[in-house]
């Protein structure tokens, strides 16, 4: 018994290769994406603004300000959790805005690793 080919086959060569300029375009827009939040300054406070942080996108910190009267030799660690909460809301801004911006190119397809 023969197997048969739906009719219309030759089509199959088109679709992949359009299938893979899109691919290749969302790839390109996804670099670019990227490109542009490592560059971008996010900036994050905490303590009612005693404390500010500025990271860029690679989350690598660029200024940390502290408001002088914050700063208490008998309570270090109220000043360690305000740098934390400072850090760690500017990381999540940088990681919101990601998904956001490659969301919008995968059409919200989450694809690990990639932000």
């Amino acid at each position: 018994m023969k197997a048969r080919l739906p009719q219309n086959m030759s089509g199959g060569a088109q679709n992949m290769q359009s299938m893979m300029k899109q691919a290749q375009k969302m790839q390109a827009q996804i670099t670019t994406v990227q490109e542009e939040i490592e560059n971008e300054n996010f900036s994050a406070t905490a303590g009612g603004g005693m404390v500010e942080i500025t990271m860029n996108g690679r989350k690598q910190v660029q200024s940390l300000t502290i408001a002088p009267e914050v700063v208490d030799k008998d309570d270090i660690e109220m000043l360690q959790d305000l740098i934390i909460s400072a850090v760690n809301e500017c990381v999540s801004k940088i990681e919101e805005t990601a998904e956001t911006r490659m969301g919008a190119i995968t059409g919200g397809v989450s694809f690990p690793g990639l932000f």
